[in-house]
């Protein structure tokens, strides 16, 4: 895989704060499951189901 320039990786909103987070290359084979940013966002999702 190429060097891409940051400004040029995929990026999606966090399904609980919906701000845009940016591709990562521990992501690359599950990039379509990853729905937070973070895992403080992950938890707090759980907290309020």
């Amino acid at each position: 895989m190429r060097m891409r320039k940051k400004s040029n990786l995929p990026t999606k909103p966090c399904q609980q704060c919906q701000l845009p987070f940016t591709w990562r290359k521990k992501w690359e084979k599950v990039w379509g499951d990853v729905k937070y940013c973070s895992d403080r966002c992950r938890q707090e999702s759980k907290r309020k189901t």
